[in-house]
């Protein structure tokens, strides 16, 4: 299926990884110089094992810089470098005895130091306050594990660094939220002006083309009348379509741990719609508009999965075909369209003579099947009704009920009633 797809990111989250990204690479620096120049309470070096303590502080260095691209988007942060780097953070706390006898003695700072708080804030920034959650919780249980008696101090740094990477992941989660609103409004402005300025170049020249050739067709006669009456058909459905709005295509906003992320996609109508794509029904049913045929729609659009709006247009059509069939040629027609929560109705309505008592039930007997199949079989299809109410010499109306999450299986066309 042919598609255009228009992307739109806010970038209100990339400052937040460039200030992670200085600050793992700050705090790697830290730790490598306390370590150097850190005493114990009697001045003396702290690491019994020096060796550990070297070893450790050089991964330190290389993975940090070696991992600089990992953190520079959401995108390019996986999951499986997360749990990895959670994982060097972890392995510092609890190497920090081996190296040092006395750290759980009196409250000192571990091998990675405050380093560790730029391995949960990365899972802060990149899934929110739950992810934070679970990241700083083994980082508390590494701590406590790692002072052996915890002391007062313990349990405060660890409770500090908790709640701070929680608010740090919900402060996240409101920036994407606002970042999808505004991505969606920019997206609807942009499509008001395009539409505005359509509106503005059809109005300037087809319009005033297709009324010019009916006042003309009009004045001569003959066949030019007829030509001025199509023509004057045609101006009042452009006019519908373009006070509706040219239909704007339709918007997928999603998060993809990339700030707000609005997909514009527009499918071709003439093809499928295997993919479950939406549908605005006003744009199928808008060309129905007419001299004769009036169009009533919402003001918002009227969202359907793109199979169930095209069966549900091709019903309205056939509706309309026995309109002109049986109503005759001057038959006043409208199409009214009703958005409910769970459902769309469209109901078409003509002034014609009626049908008489039985007639449906006779071309049914006739095998002339154009409201059993064209009409009630697309409807029974889509999981939705059609309803025929007739009064003879009062015209017809057909009310038609689709379910918005239909269970779509194609039925078959006849085309009369």
């Amino acid at each position: 299926m042919a598609k255009r797809e228009r992307v739109v990111r806010m970038s209100v989250e990339l400052p937040l990884w460039r200030a992670l990204t200085g600050y793992r690479v700050l705090t790697m620096i830290y730790a490598v110089l306390l370590a150097i120049f850190g005493k114990d309470n009697a001045g003396q070096q702290r690491f019994e094992r020096p060796w550990v303590a070297v070893a450790y502080l050089a991964f330190l260095f290389v993975w940090t810089l070696a991992t600089l691209p990992k953190v520079r988007s959401a995108a390019s942060c996986t999951k499986r470098f997360l749990v990895a780097d959670l994982v060097v953070a972890l392995a510092g706390i609890l190497l920090t005895p081996l190296a040092d006898f006395d750290s759980q003695s009196f409250d000192g700072p571990t091998l990675p130091s405050i380093w560790t708080a730029g391995a949960v804030l990365a899972f802060a920034i990149k899934g929110g306050w739950r992810w934070a959650a679970f990241a700083s919780t083994f980082v508390a249980a590494a701590n406590i594990i790692q002072r052996g008696e915890p002391s007062r101090d313990t349990y405060h740094n660890v409770l500090l660094v908790w709640v701070a990477s929680i608010a740090i992941g919900y402060v996240v989660e409101v920036a994407r939220a606002s970042e999808r609103t505004l991505a969606r409004a920019l997206e609807i402005e942009a499509a008001t002006r395009e539409r505005e300025r359509l509106a503005r170049d059809i109005h300037d020249s087809v319009l005033q083309v297709l009324a010019m050739v009916q006042r003309r067709g009009t004045a001569i006669g003959g066949e030019a009348a007829e030509l001025g009456r199509m023509a004057g058909e045609q101006e009042v459905a452009l006019r519908t379509l373009v006070s509706s709005g040219l239909v704007p295509p339709t918007r997928v906003s999603e998060d993809a741990a990339e700030g707000a992320v609005v997909r514009t996609v527009d499918v071709d109508d003439d093809e499928g719609s295997g993919d479950g794509t939406a549908c605005d029904l006003r744009a199928l049913l808008a060309p129905h508009a007419g001299s004769r045929t009036s169009f009533a729609e919402p003001g918002a659009p009227v969202l359907l999965p793109a199979e169930s709006a095209r069966e549900l247009a091709a019903a309205v059509s056939a509706a309309l075909d026995n309109v002109r069939v049986h109503a005759g040629p001057d038959a006043q027609a409208w199409i009214l369209v009703e958005d409910e929560p769970d459902e769309v109705i469209v109901t078409v309505r003509d002034d014609g003579p009626g049908i008489p008592e039985g007639r449906l039930a006779q071309a049914e007997g006739e095998g002339r099947l154009g409201v059993a199949l064209s009409i009630r079989g697309r409807l029974r299809d889509l999981g939705g009704t059609a309803e025929l109410i007739s009064v003879p010499g009062q015209g017809c109306e057909v009310e038609l009920k689709v379910p918005k999450a239909p269970k779509v299986s194609r039925g078959k066309a006849g085309s009369a009633r």
